[in-house]
């Protein structure tokens, strides 16, 4: 990959071009520009906290496209496998706008967009046995039938060389119904070693329907998985391995933004998974990377670098001279 070591992580997945407005749109607001995608946002958090990921995706050739290439880079995340598209899709794009206090409104345009017409082919060479994990959301498979193509046939590929495979269910009801959302998440699931899900996402990659919480995650457990992260937003986290449970809680700070709090989580627990980390000192990671990324605005502008995962630990008033 140009000379470079290989990625330890490879996400694959759509960026978009993201406009936030600093007010109501009906108004006029002056919108900020940046950058948005689950899957990106948390190569940006594993660059951050000194790990080597790269991106897997499509952008349009389009200066949207150029936005995303030039921020991921920035942050030292390999675009080497990174498409741009010549056959006139655009790179997709996100509204996003305040309604009242934290609650936000979000927008998508990205029906036909560069990032939906992923294949296969994009994806499969940059996944090699130098790669530790593969990270893939539920957010791609339902852009598109290639799209959902890809993702199954890089985890399928991932497992086959050993290498870790990560999901994050990330349902997105505007994309796709609970019943077509099952349909291909529970084939992707069965080639995931990790999974991670809120409570009310587990029905939809368990067989069995109806499954309370803890049934559903032995479930899990039982068809392969190695572990299963429940994310509970304020009340914490916990993860299920076959050595047993762990649960931490969140850390307590400032509420400024929600949005790519998940996202913060799963970087911090795949990095703890890098540094060889028990289960709690993974989960522990993750709730302070998530914290990072609630006190600030923006999806990935806050979140840490690995020396400032110690800032919280720190009184409050704290002042560093």
């Amino acid at each position: 990959m140009s000379g470079a070591a290989a990625p330890e992580v490879v996400v694959v997945g759509e960026a978009m071009a993201a406009l936030r407005s600093t007010g109501p749109i009906r108004l006029g607001p002056t919108m900020e520009m940046s950058v948005a995608g689950a899957e990106s946002n948390v190569a940006i958090g594993l660059s951050r906290l000194g790990h080597r990921a790269a991106w897997v995706g499509a952008v349009g050739n389009d200066a949207f496209g150029a936005l995303i290439l030039r921020t991921l880079r920035a942050e030292g995340v390999d675009t080497a496998h990174a498409r741009t598209d010549r056959c006139g899709r655009p790179t997709g794009l996100l509204i996003r706008e305040n309604c009242i206090g934290d609650v936000a409104r979000v927008g998508y345009y990205r029906t036909g967009s560069a990032g939906s017409a992923i294949h296969a082919r994009d994806v499969l060479p940059a996944l090699d046995p130098a790669v530790r994990i593969l990270h893939l959301t539920g957010i791609t498979p339902a852009l598109s039938g290639s799209a959902a193509e890809s993702a199954l046939a890089a985890a399928k590929r991932a497992r086959s060389l050993g290498i870790l495979v990560c999901l994050d269910i990330n349902y997105r009801a505007r994309l796709w119904s609970p019943e077509q959302a099952g349909e291909v998440l529970r084939d992707l699931c069965r080639s995931a070693d990790v999974l991670v899900a809120s409570a009310d996402e587990l029905h939809l990659v368990c067989d069995e329907p109806g499954l309370s919480e803890g049934d559903a995650v032995a479930a899990l457990l039982a068809q392969g998985c190695r572990e299963v992260v429940i994310t509970r937003g304020a009340d914490g986290a916990g993860v299920t391995t076959a050595l047993g449970s762990v649960t931490v809680e969140a850390r307590r700070v400032p509420v400024v933004d929600v949005i790519g709090a998940g996202d913060a989580f799963v970087s911090g627990y795949l990095s703890g998974i890098l540094d060889g980390l028990d289960a709690e000192a993974r989960l522990h990671r993750a709730a302070a990377t998530a914290a990072f990324a609630v006190a600030t605005r923006g999806d990935w502008e806050g979140l840490p670098v690995r020396d400032d995962l110690e800032l919280l630990d720190r009184p409050a008033g704290t002042t560093l001279r």
